[in-house]
This record gives C-alpha cells, structure tokens and sequence, in this order.
C-alpha cells in the first residue's frame, strides 16, 4: 500500500501562514452541511467511480492520478500545471525563470516537488514523454486561447487531438471552456465529444471551467463569483469531467449584477443566495463544490498568478488551500507560484500546499 507523505507544517504553522485569517480554522458551514458531501479519501476511486459508466482503463488511470507523489492515497491532489507558455506567452510566464522553457525542467520541479501529476501542452510532454510519462501522470491540455493573433482574441481552440495524448501515455486530458462567451457553445461541442473519446480510450478528464465575458466586470469582476462560477461546474460535470478546475470565489451576485433593467440573465432563485451561501469564502467555495454532484467529481482550485514575493506566494496558496479543503474540495492546481520562482522556492511552495491536505487538524467545515 502507498503510504501518504508525512506533514512537514504543523498546524501551528499554518495558522501563522493565515495570519488574520486564522478564523478560517475554525468555520462551520451551515448552509450546506459537510455530511451531504461526498468526500476526499483513500477510497475514492473505488467509491465514487467503481458504480459509474468509467471503463476499467479510466478507473486504472484515475487510481494512478490519486496514488501518486506526497498526497498519495489521501483522496487529494496537488498538480502542476504549467501552459502559460500558450496562455500567457512564453516570454512572459518564463522571463522570471527562463530555465522552464525546456520541457525536462517543468516535469523535474512537478516530481520533485511532490505533485500527482503535472499538466501541460502537447509539445511539452511530447518532448519527454518516453522518459517521464511512466514516472508521473501526464494532463495533456488539448485546448489553448493564444495571444499572438492581433488584436488579441480569447477563444480556446484545439491544439491537437485526443488520440496523441493516449500515445503519448497519458493518464488524462485537460481542456477549458469558456463559459459565458460567444464561442462557448462551439466549445462545449468540441470538448465533449473530445471527453468522450478521452474515456473511451481509458484516460481521465479534467475541465478548467472559466467563465469569460465583458458584461461580468460591472461594480467588481464577476468572472469570479460564486453563483456563476458554480454553473459553471454544473456544466462541467455534465458533460462527465472526472475533475473540476476553478478559481476560487471571491464575490458573489454575479447573475445579479448581469442583469440591467428591462433585460434577464440565467435564472435564480433567492434561497440560493439566503440559504445556500453566506460571504464566508468556505461556503462560497462549497457552493461550487455543491455544483460539481455534491464533491462526487471533485474540485481543484487554481492557485491564482504569482506576487513576486515568496513568503507572499505561501500565505496566499496555504489560505486558498486551506478554503478548499474545509469546503470539501480536493486539491489545488498551482503554476505561476512555482515555476516563477527558484527551484527550490518552488518545491516549498509546493509541499506548503500539500501539507495543508496532509495536515489531520485542517479538517472540513
């Protein structure tokens, strides 16, 4: 049996992380109770998708995403995902660490650092697949919004297709939707049917659920609210994403504030504003669990771009981490953190993560 890796924080120290946001520790969710969830643990695979339409190649490569590196055999992930290359540009995400345009580099801090499995583009697991692909799960993100064409545009298109990634031997595909957009429905379409095939040929998927359009930045950015952020996760699940990646809420009201006079945005219904949420970020993140089946497929939050200061970084990704496993979530998903940074800033900044999810006294709220 894989034995998880032993906690190098304490609680005591990661209360220190939080600083004035100790009271995190302490939360309790009354809207939604953690016993409607379904939780992370080291029966998950088993649990929740042994009884689901999976075919056993999907439960073997699952059962290895989750048995992987320090947070092995908890039910947690800790994965690292760097495409910022396409996303952000190359010159931009790497200025800061030019070692991470070679490919054998990103792939050595996810292993060193830990990780269940490191995500990234055709081309950069592609050129190293024969050396690495047996040693940590690959995430072959198949879809990419580039920043090359003029005027800047932001659609995310395919970049290759699903049976590379099964050559190349990985363990899942990743992709995004932007959710809200006017190119969202081609989108849905095309991700989908590329899911689909993804389980067909026994890999895992997981969907970065983004929400993205002009008319969500009113008072503040709604991009990241609650309420549409978690449909968001509704429409990911439907369409049988194993895994969920979102940004964490930070606001709410965002269908709310949409809405102008004399027009109608989606559908509401007060209860979810009064009754299923309050402004606490626990239960704001457990709405968006809530919406991927109550936690059967689980969420991983993204651990948002980096500050420039390490010790700045660590606070910020121990409290994101700490929000997402006290609202039932499972995992974060941190790049820019780690790579825009020393090695071995990085693989700190890693094992803070994890140790949160190790960490017996951080339970769920």
């Amino acid at each position: 049996m894989i034995v998880p890796g032993t906690p190098q924080r304490t609680l005591a120290d990661i209360t220190k992380d939080l600083e004035k946001d100790s009271s995190l520790l302490t939360h309790i969710c009354e809207k939604i109770p953690k016993s409607h969830l379904h939780l992370p643990a080291p029966d998950w695979v088993d649990r929740i998708f042994a009884g689901s339409d999976r075919n056993p190649r999907v439960l073997a490569n699952l059962h290895r995403l989750y048995s992987t590196g320090r947070l092995a055999s908890t039910g947690y992930l800790s994965i690292l995902p760097v495409d910022q290359g396409i996303e952000h540009s190359a010159g931009a995400s790497f200025a800061k660490n030019p070692m991470y345009f070679d490919p054998e580099n990103i792939v050595k801090l996810a292993i060193e650092g830990g990780c269940n499995a490191v995500a990234s583009t055709f081309g950069v697991l592609g050129a190293v697949a024969r050396k690495y692909a047996h040693k940590i799960p690959f995430i072959v993100k198949i879809n990419h919004n580039e920043l090359l064409t003029y005027p800047n545009q932001f659609d995310q298109v395919m970049f290759g297709t699903v049976e590379q990634a099964y050559d190349m031997g990985a363990a899942a595909v990743g992709a995004t939707i932007y959710f809200g957009s006017a190119e969202s429905t081609r989108q849905i379409v095309e991700v989908s049917e590329a899911f689909a095939l993804a389980h067909e040929l026994g890999m895992g998927t997981i969907l970065w659920c983004y929400l993205r359009n002009p008319a969500f930045k009113k008072d503040k950015d709604y991009h990241n609210s609650a309420d549409l952020t978690g449909q968001a996760n509704h429409l990911g699940v439907t369409i049988q994403a194993d895994i969920i990646k979102q940004k964490l809420p930070t606001n709410n009201g965002g269908y709310k504030a949409v809405i102008t006079e004399g027009s109608s945005y989606g559908k509401t219904d007060p209860k979810m504003y009064t009754d299923l949420m309050s402004d606490n970020p626990i239960d704001l993140c457990r709405y968006q669990v809530a919406n991927c089946y109550m936690g059967r497929m689980g969420l991983i939050n993204s651990g948002g771009e980096s500050t420039g200061d390490h010790k700045g970084n660590i606070r910020a990704a121990v409290k994101t981490a700490v929000i997402n496993k006290r609202a039932g979530g499972m995992g974060l998903i941190s790049g820019r953190k780690a790579f825009q940074c020393k090695v071995e800033e990085g693989v700190e900044l890693l094992h803070a993560i994890q140790d949160v999810y190790l960490c017996p006294d951080v339970t769920v709220a």
